[in-house]
């Protein structure tokens, strides 16, 4: 028996929880929608998954005191677009609750889903299928009703409680010489 399967355990606390679960690397998305006005609205979110290919569902979980994923909801389609390594300034518009999101942004209004953005990898046009309440989020299982691969590339990462990418590190070095080279993120 290894130590750590021998270790006691540790309570989950929101603190611990939060380490722990930093250790599974995660995609980086951004979920778009439309308001009832019909004026766009999204919000960075890392999880999300595919739930089932026949029928087509995938999911996403969004705070469900947050002031987005309430209009998105009522909407009834979303769109998640998958980030590519350098669309970092995506994360921090869409992180954010400060300022207009969409402001000097080029996007594409989606007839199938919500607002496309420029340049990520990949876009899962929805409707809202289910919604289930865990905890402070909601399950939002979604039916896809269309995909845009929109550019080749690597995905943005979050792991460990920063962003991080999937590149092949070219030079490193550390007090004791060079590091080797490999697939390091970020």
């Amino acid at each position: 028996m290894s130590a750590a399967a021998s270790a006691p355990l540790e309570p989950p606390t929101p603190t611990r929880m939060r380490h722990a679960l930093g250790h599974f690397a995660t995609g980086v998305t951004v979920v778009t929608g439309y308001d009832p006005d019909g004026e766009p609205v999204g919000f960075a979110c890392q999880s999300f998954a595919s739930v089932s290919l026949d029928p087509p569902l995938v999911l996403f979980c969004a705070d469900h005191r947050g002031r987005t994923w309430p209009l998105i909801r009522e909407s009834g389609r979303f769109t998640v677009n998958v980030l590519s390594h350098h669309q970092r300034e995506l994360v921090d518009r869409f992180g954010s609750s400060a300022g207009e999101r969409f402001d000097g942004l080029a996007w594409e209004r989606s007839v199938a889903g919500g607002p496309s953005l420029p340049g990520v990898l990949v876009r899962v046009h929805a409707e809202v299928e289910q919604v289930h309440v865990a905890g402070d989020h909601d399950v939002v299982i979604g039916r896809v009703v269309g995909l845009n691969d929109a550019t080749a590339g690597r995905p943005m990462l979050f792991y460990r409680g920063r962003f991080s990418v999937t590149e092949r590190r070219t030079s490193a070095t550390r007090d004791d010489g060079p590091e080797p080279l490999d697939d390091y993120w970020g």
